[in-house]
């Protein structure tokens, strides 16, 4: 019986081909560092040069791609490998554009693709162009070997991530070619891992984040001379609402993905911080926790709760002159299920002063999407993987306080599911995406293309 047991796993197992992966580093990083040699920073994006070169790699091998285009300069690729469609297909996402630079503060340039002393240097090897990569060596690993798909992989490359004024990427194919892209599954970035002593001890997984919106603050007054001192001063109510705003400690909630991430990251920490994690879930202790997190573990408080910041203030246009408005910009993270007319309404009585009102700013605004599922076949693959590769490994679904571009998939009904290379610290603090050292470790850009590797044929491959 055991046998038998055995031999219907094993029959029911993917029949994926080995992959020497010592022999696949050379091209791995060969075209790692070509996307990153490639200047697609947005604004103004000219993403199109990075989607030449993904075509032209994918086409010599065989794999048709498309282009679409809403700007000739910011095109995105979509590449499709057919299965035999016994499960829907999976959505291999990553965008091609990063942010500028200002290369008088990088200590190499931004665009050389640097390689020293095991790091490559550059803008975007962490965001995103190791998912771009990744994605391309999973189409043309799958490709030259074979496999056999239950479901097609499609591979999106995407522009305008970064910046979107017009919807020239994930907008503009959610809604105008939804029927290339659509699938159950997709993944892209959005999570990553832990490493410590060069084992890896943690695996995070975004399954859902945090909703991006904007309001100003608006204080209207008397204009007149400086040397005429005037209760109704904009800047004066401005500077007290803002104030307010910035002392108002908003509801905490915690939604399935948060509950669960407190709960285990509570089994892996110091007795010390467990008890603060678990103290999350008792409402008679959360209150000195909120405190402790406010001040030594600011993302993780801003998990917990719709987050408001002021980012900008204007106002006044000499300094002899009392302006008669001044504005304040606040930069809104919300929880997933805020009722955004309800927090405004509130936000307005924390303020409590006629003279100042509040716009939300409207616009190219991302979509309210419910969670990933933290049951889904993806889910349990992902979990299977990381434990197969990373003994010891304790994995915990996340909530990203920033902005991805599954928001838009999830409102379509895609399970997403972000994930993401290693790394040690200080090496995620000090040289993180967006800085003006970004790099990312060699050895962990080739650990995390094996890791999509074993992702992508659990979920994808025949059986």
């Amino acid at each position: 019986m055991r046998f038998l047991t055995f031999l219907l796993a094993s029959c029911a197992a993917a029949q994926v081909p080995t992959v020497d992966w010592n022999k696949e580093r050379a091209e791995i990083l060969k075209h790692y560092r070509s996307l990153v040699q490639i200047n697609s920073s947005s604004p103004p994006g000219n993403e199109t040069a990075a989607v030449e070169y993904l075509k032209a790699t994918l086409e010599a091998e065989g794999i048709p791609a498309r282009t679409f285009a809403l700007q000739p300069d910011r095109a995105n690729l979509v590449a499709r490998l057919k299965g035999n469609g016994r499960k829907r297909p999976l959505l291999l996402l990553a965008h091609t554009d990063v942010v500028p630079v200002q290369r008088e503060k990088w200590p190499v340039d931004p665009f050389a693709a640097v390689l020293k002393d095991g790091y490559i240097w550059g803008r975007g090897t962490k965001d995103d162009k190791d998912k771009l990569a990744a994605n391309l060596m999973m189409m043309l690993l799958a490709k030259r070997r074979g496999v056999s798909l239950d479901r097609d992989l499609i591979f999106l490359a995407e522009s305008g991530e970064e910046a979107d004024p017009v919807g020239v990427g994930i907008n503009f194919m959610v809604n105008q070619h939804l029927d290339e892209i659509n699938a159950e599954f997709a993944l892209t970035e959005g999570g990553g891992a832990t490493l410590e002593n060069g084992r890896v001890t943690v695996v995070n997984i975004q399954t859902t984040e945090k909703v991006p919106r904007r309001a100003r603050l608006i204080a209207t007054g008397t204009s007149g001379h400086g040397s005429v001192p005037r209760l109704d001063n904009p800047l004066l109510h401005l500077a007290a609402a803002v104030a307010k705003v910035g002392a108002w400690e908003t509801p905490m909630r915690l939604n399935d993905t948060t509950r669960v991430y407190f709960e285990k990251l509570a089994t892996i920490s110091s007795p010390e911080r467990a008890a603060r994690y678990n103290a999350l879930l008792n409402p008679e202790r959360t209150a000195g926790v909120q405190r402790y997190l406010a001040e030594k573990e600011p993302q993780r408080y801003s998990m917990l709760r719709t987050s408001v910041v002021p980012t900008i203030l204007k106002g006044g246009i000499g300094a002899n002159v009392i302006p008669s408005e001044a504005e304040a910009t606040f930069d809104i993270r919300a929880l997933p299920d805020e009722d955004m007319s309800k927090f405004f309404d509130e936000m307005k009585r924390v303020i409590n002063d006629p003279a100042v009102r509040i716009e939300p700013i409207t616009g190219n605004l991302r979509p309210v999407a419910p969670p990933s599922r933290l049951d889904s076949e993806m889910y349990r693959v992902l979990e299977q993987v990381s434990k197969r590769m990373f003994p010891g490994v304790t994995v915990l679904p996340t909530m990203s306080t920033g902005a991805t571009d599954m928001a838009q998939l999830r409102a379509k009904g895609i399970q997403s599911y972000g994930i993401g290379p290693a790394c040690a610290e200080p090496d995620c603090t000090n040289y993180g995406a967006h800085s003006d050292v970004e790099r990312m470790q060699e050895s962990e850009l080739y650990r995390f293309v094996e890791f999509t590797w074993n992702v992508v044929m659990e979920i994808a491959a025949a059986r």
